[in-house]
């Protein structure tokens, strides 16, 4: 690709997280991303690069074994002219969220990482000049922690995204709570996964994103409250799902096609758009810990109605969920359990801080550092070793509850899908799709101290003002439906 060649008129502003910034080419399917730095902090054009080929060799040595071929586009970096990416920041420059800007986009050394736009079909051809919808969950950690190092039991019974929803609106973050449980989605059973896309459709927050041929229609632009207005969104997606028009407008036409849209997602979702085996990873028993949780809105309904079991279907093996919770179930210790194997490393780099760099923990991310991260044995030999390679394993878990889904949607007529594509089916339409997996970062070693401390603030905050005035409530529900239970059986 001639990057030199093309204006910078040619990109637009596409988003961007804590360590780069992203724009995509108005008319071809590529984004290309620059690393930031605070002012005044800007890292020499090598460590830049040193910065962004250690991004790609983790995607292609390390995540791509996890998820497999068609799900990890790892990209490649090129080199731009100065000119172009001093231009180019000045142009997107105020589409950027003001809380964003308090990093700069580097504009000195001239290193980017180019890859696909995934909010298009992979793979891209440019012949391909069709109606685009892209999905994008962040679905977040999908299971209940299961280690004996937990020290609270209310980590047992509820999850940490929903307890970290009452932190964080308590915090400003959000104004409400989302009804979003990673457990529902995480389970298979068509029935919560509905209900979880449902929840997440209502309550967006930075955990999905809708966009129509590139452009976000729906879902929050950075971290403020959004405004779920499912009409706008219906007025959207009409022309996908139902072409012909032949649908009455009003509340039950949004409804339809909101229920329409969840379908395509769970199937897309459940579906396996990658034949090749992920890797030589043992797996992580899924039937460890329990399968649902708690605080789930789906799973106190079913008390309030008077059921007490959720039923979970399980994941088919080759989806990208299944492959996206085997990763995070690396995280085997809990941080309670892993704190204590990160402190031991530390202590053993303040005597030998030269070992650093043998030890790779920042880098690089080849074959022999994923070869590392095949041992999933528990017992605890005492050496710097073992604790390593607990940690290893944890930063790829948390980085794999931190990804994001991606799933582009382009409608095809039935003698259309004869190429060797998936296709889904709603009542009306039928569309061929891709999935893939974004933001595979691995988390940094020096944030475990962090993801130490705010798991502590996290539980504390929810014993304190959260399960302390729901246990009555739930107690009571409880025993309601044990007295109507009474009532029907005969004497």
């Amino acid at each position: 690709m001639e990057v030199e060649k093309m204006d910078e008129n040619e990109w637009k502003y596409h988003g961007e997280g804590n360590q780069s910034l992203v724009v995509s080419h108005c008319q071809r399917c590529v984004v290309l991303r620059f690393l930031k730095s605070p002012p005044n902090q800007n890292k020499t054009p090598e460590e830049i690069l040193h910065h962004l080929q250690n991004i790609v060799d983790f995607g292609k040595h390390v995540m791509k074994q996890f998820f497999g071929e068609n799900y990890v586009h790892h990209g490649e970096i090129i080199q731009l002219p100065l000119d172009f990416v001093r231009q180019l920041c000045l142009k997107i420059q105020p589409e950027r969220p003001e809380c964003r800007c308090d990093k700069d986009m580097d504009t000195l050394s001239g290193y980017a990482m180019c890859l696909p736009n995934l909010t298009r079909l992979q793979p891209f051809r440019l012949a391909e000049h069709r109606p685009i919808l892209c999905i994008e969950i962040k679905p977040k950690c999908g299971f209940i922690p299961f280690s004996s190092h937990v020290s609270q039991e209310i980590k047992h019974k509820v999850c940490r995204y929903c307890m970290h929803q009452h932190l964080k609106v308590a915090n400003g973050k959000w104004k409400r709570p989302s009804k979003y449980c990673p457990l529902d989605l995480f389970s298979g059973n068509k029935q919560r996964m509905h209900f979880a896309l449902k929840s997440l459709l209502q309550e967006a927050q930075n955990n999905l994103k809708i966009f129509k041929n590139g452009e976000l229609i729906y879902g929050c632009k950075d971290d403020q409250d959004c405004v779920s207005d499912w009409n706008e969104l219906a007025r959207h997606l009409k022309p996908f799902f139902f072409p012909s028009n032949g649908l009455v407008s009003g509340p039950h036409c949004t409804r339809t096609i909101v229920k329409e849209l969840i379908h395509v997602i769970t199937m897309a979702l459940l579906s396996s758009t990658d034949t090749c085996r992920a890797g030589d990873m043992k797996t992580v028993p899924i039937s460890q810990g329990r399968s649902y949780c708690e605080a789930s809105a789906f799973n106190k309904e079913l008390v309030r109605n008077g059921k007490h079991k959720l039923e979970s279907s399980g994941l088919p093996r080759g989806c990208l969920l299944y492959k996206t919770l085997q990763a995070q179930m690396l995280d085997m210790l809990d941080i309670e359990g892993l704190y204590p194997l990160y402190s031991r490393v530390e202590q053993y780099l303040e005597e030998f801080p030269e070992e650093r760099s043998t030890l790779q923990i920042d880098g690089p991310y080849n074959e022999a550092f994923y070869e590392k991260l095949l041992d999933l044995s528990l017992e605890d030999d005492g050496t710097v070793a073992f604790a390593l390679t607990k940690v290893q394993q944890y930063r790829i878990a948390m980085t794999a509850k931190d990804c994001s889904i991606m799933i582009a949607l382009s409608p095809c007529l039935q003698d259309e899908c004869s190429e060797q594509r998936p296709v889904v089916l709603t009542s009306k339409s039928r569309f061929i799709f891709s999935v893939s997996v974004l933001d595979l970062d691995l988390k940094p070693y020096e944030s475990i101290p962090h993801q130490y401390k705010l798991d502590g603030e996290i539980v504390n905050y929810y014993l304190k003002n959260v399960q302390a005035k729901e246990d009555p409530v739930m107690s009571n529900l409880f025993k309601e439906n044990e007295d109507c239970t009474l009532v029907l059986h005969k004497v």
